[in-house]
């Protein structure tokens, strides 16, 4: 085969969740209620943190910003997603499939860091606090938010830019339910050795120094909650950080899963 026919792949096939005719339909009203409840309450968070003065803290900033992530993220992947459960064949074009990944790396990415730094947020403002107003002040906040998608965009180009390179000749049949890196580094005819470095690099910086740096803020933070002598201000504490931590668990297991 010429080098001129490798790249003739103009489209692909995503084999889906399932191949199962009786199982189709389930699958997208369960994640059609799944994708509404998420754009719904991450809208909902968004708009109530924007109009509740007493809300615009450094604290709901971040959430506010993680709620646009994941609203972004659900919808680079979901609609396509639902799609495919109401069409005979899964076709996805060369240009969207590329468009999509690039998108899905951009706010995953984003989402990794913003994780950390709503982890120092929370350090800062249970080991610090009477610092807090001023060292996580509307500046500080706005340029890490900055750096977060600088990050996500960073990663994003150097993801899609190798593949890109990457000749598809073998069958165009991905074997996932989105375009994702590995499923599609398996198309390839051409060496994928570069693209799987530089997976394992941004996956280890992108995945593992979110975790380290989240991790040395909770050492921290729970040295200093036990450290409070009464049991209402620990029990405070604690609650204050549970729900992040459990999130934090959930999000950068999974991702270590797939990319590590």
């Amino acid at each position: 085969m010429t080098a001129g026919n490798h790249s003739t792949v103009t489209e692909f096939i995503l084999a889906g969740l399932t191949q199962q005719p009786e199982l189709q339909l389930p699958l997208f009203f369960l994640f059609l209620g799944i994708y509404v409840v998420t754009v719904v309450g991450n809208l909902g968070m968004i708009t109530l943190i924007g109009l509740s003065v007493h809300l615009h803290t450094p604290m709901y900033y971040f959430l506010s910003s993680l709620s646009f992530i994941d609203l972004c993220h659900s919808t680079v992947v979901t609609p396509q997603m639902l799609t495919n459960f109401v069409t005979e064949r899964n076709f996805i074009s060369y240009q969207a499939c590329m468009t999509e990944l690039y998108f899905f790396l951009v706010f995953v990415i984003s989402e990794c860091h913003m994780w950390a730094a709503m982890a120092y947020d929370r350090y800062v403002a249970i080991c610090n606090p009477l610092l807090y107003n001023v060292t996580m002040s509307y500046q500080v906040c706005s340029w890490l938010v900055v750096g977060v998608y600088i990050m996500g965009l960073t990663g994003a180009t150097a993801h899609t830019g190798c593949m890109l390179r990457v000749l598809f000749c073998k069958a165009d049949r991905s074997n996932h339910y989105f375009c994702d890196l590995f499923p599609l580094l398996e198309l390839s005819c051409s060496s994928t050795y570069i693209n799987e470095v530089v997976v394992l690099c941004f996956s280890a910086f992108n995945i593992l120094v979110p975790s380290l740096m989240i991790l040395s803020s909770y050492i921290f933070i729970l040295s200093s909650i036990l450290c409070i002598r009464s049991t209402e201000g620990r029990s405070k504490g604690f609650s204050t950080c549970s729900s992040h931590i459990s999130a934090v668990a959930l999000f950068y297991g999974s991702a270590t899963f797939m990319y590590l």
